[in-house]
């Protein structure tokens, strides 16, 4: 028997006002994203702004649907709309944010699995690191280097 250790490093920024000019504005566009999202049935609104190595910036939010498997993240819309225009244009960064108004959050909320396989697949294919940012309305932000930082055990078609 052997044991694989798996590590991860995640920055944490307690405040906005520290993050980088260029991170805390990528983020506002997210933050303004999570107002438009579409969810009637779990009020969670999430925002993502994603940026390309050319520096445009797709923003997408949640899109809710009564029959649950059929609406969408805000993380994937923004990758997906991205990547339908400029396919050949590497992804920089993606920033994250969640709102609930109900319930205000204070932790930075992180994407689901199908959305870290989803930005994993291109960062892997355009052979360089996605930075996630991840925030809530209140408290800490989180910046990661990787999707592969927040998905370790990954699949890729390296396995195809």
């Amino acid at each position: 028997m052997r044991t694989i250790n798996l590590n991860a490093q995640i920055k944490v920024y307690e405040r906005r006002e520290e993050l980088p000019a260029e991170l805390a504005d990528l983020l506002k566009q997210a933050d303004d994203a999570a107002r438009n999202a579409y969810c009637p049935y779990s009020h969670f609104q999430v925002g993502a702004a994603l940026q390309l190595a050319n520096g445009e910036v797709f923003k997408g939010s949640n899109q809710e649907n009564a029959a649950f498997p059929s609406g969408l993240c805000a993380e994937r819309t923004a990758l997906y709309y991205a990547v339908a225009n400029h396919p050949d244009t590497a992804i920089r960064r993606l920033a994250v944010v969640a709102v609930n108004p109900a319930n205000p959050l204070t932790e930075p909320i992180v994407p689901c699995g199908n959305c870290r396989q989803s930005l994993l697949e291109y960062e892997h294919k355009f052979g360089q690191n996605i930075e996630i940012i991840m925030a809530a309305e209140h408290g800490p932000i989180y910046v990661a280097n990787s999707v592969a930082d927040l998905l370790p055990c990954s699949f890729t078609n390296d396995y195809l």
